[in-house]
């Protein structure tokens, strides 16, 4: 071959290189993300902010040029959100159709009753060849009830610490009003949330800080009639009241409340009651209720990712907020994996996306840095929130601890 030749075929080579990469690089390729959740019945609420959360979070990544897929393709998150309706059986349906389908993880449910009998169905151990559960990832944002994700190896969450929040919250209730000495709770019975947070969390929290725990009554959370448990309420007379309940059935006992002239020093709420629809619903007769929470408008980062939700028509809180902050966690770790979003790699993407969420020590939160513990939960820093006048106002300083 002569010197001309070899030149022609050097260059020839560089040019088709060259094309080649710029082919690669330009190709786009979708990112299935599914998210689920309670977007029908008492605590649709929940459902619906996520949604707009997740739509606004995707619509961000996307905008920004999506994700670095390990090829150097870019992949565009392409998602769809179903309504579990809070039930086991609609969550566990909807995540065993994601797993046969190519969507690389599922974020959500929003209820603790439909995350524990789920993360059931997943393999416990991942590798096990023994253990026929499904291998698909589940990243919760919502779903708050304490020790869920140690279940399964492939289940995740980005949801505060109960028991941390309301410890350290009795503490200050106690140091702040040494005069106070009794608490008495109502406990919306039929929601494994509301249950676990009262006789798993906030009643040991309330002894260790110093209270007599007088007892409890107790509703259903669709109940409308409250009279009742009211007169209990009242019977017991208690310098600290907590209302451990979601937000429907949390505004018809405050309401109640009122309507008898019962009156409490203190009330302390449950944290899924920490959101808009509380003041929307019966902000008057929940003045001066203070219930711990990972979210509230207080950094530069939660004002904008606010009004970016606000376009879809949500709100973000102490839900909705680990939605959308769950969604770049992802893209992190989708890049830092070497995700290919491939349909013949769909499998071996989930095990890398289950592989790096497990191995995050921390991520970027809206409030600041949230820490990983081993069993693939989340330690996000925390505040106090009050109700004054139908709004929320923080009522302490940011908390964080590493735990």
């Amino acid at each position: 071959m002569n010197k001309t030749a070899v030149v022609l075929c050097s260059a020839l080579v560089a040019i088709t290189g060259q094309t080649f990469t710029t082919a690669v690089a330009a190709e786009e390729r979708d990112v299935i993300i599914k998210g689920f959740g309670a977007e029908s019945g008492v605590v649709r609420s929940l459902g619906l902010n996520s949604e707009a959360a997740m739509r606004a979070a995707v619509d961000k990544i996307n905008s920004q040029g999506g994700i670095k897929l390990a090829d150097g393709a870019t992949g565009k998150i392409k998602m769809e959100f179903l309504d579990d309706r809070c039930t086991a059986e609609d969550g566990i349906s909807i995540v065993r159709r994601m797993a046969a389908g190519n969507t690389l993880v599922g974020v959500g449910p929003s209820c603790s009753n439909v995350a524990e009998p789920l993360y059931g169905i997943l393999q416990k151990k991942a590798g096990d060849s023994t253990d026929s559960g499904l291998q698909f990832p589940v990243f919760t944002d919502v779903a708050i009830k304490i020790g869920l994700a140690k279940i399964s190896d492939w289940s995740f969450r980005n949801v505060p610490s109960e028991t941390e929040m309301y410890g350290t919250l009795y503490k200050w209730v106690k140091q702040t009003h040494p005069e106070y000495k009794t608490v008495f709770a109502g406990v919306e019975d039929n929601f494994s949330h509301s249950r676990a947070s009262w006789y798993s969390v906030q009643k040991d929290a309330a002894r260790n800080a110093g209270f007599e725990v007088k007892g409890q009554t107790s509703w259903l959370v669709e109940d409308s009639n409250f009279s009742q448990q009211v007169r209990q309420i009242k019977a017991a007379a208690p310098d600290v009241l907590a209302v451990v309940a979601h937000s429907f059935s949390t505004c018809g006992v405050l309401k109640e409340m009122h309507r008898q002239n019962v009156k409490v020093k203190m009330m302390i709420g449950l944290t899924s009651s920490a959101i808009q629809e509380t003041m929307q619903n019966c902000g008057k007769e929940a003045e001066g209720i203070i219930i711990p929470t990972s979210f509230a408008l207080v950094t530069p980062e939660a004002k904008t990712a606010n009004a970016e939700v606000a376009r879809y028509k949500g709100t973000l809180d102490i839900h909705s907020a680990g939605t959308y902050e769950a969604m770049f966690i992802l893209k992190r770790v989708m890049e830092g994996q070497g995700v290919m979003g491939k349909p013949d790699t769909v499998q071996s993407d989930r095990e890398k996306i289950r592989k790096g969420l497990a191995s995050l020590q921390t991520t970027d939160g809206l409030l600041g840095t949230i820490y990983r513990t081993h069993e693939r939960e989340a330690v996000k820093p925390y505040l106090y929130i009050s109700a004054k006048d139908s709004q929320w106002v923080v009522q302490h300083p940011l908390i964080t601890s590493k735990q």
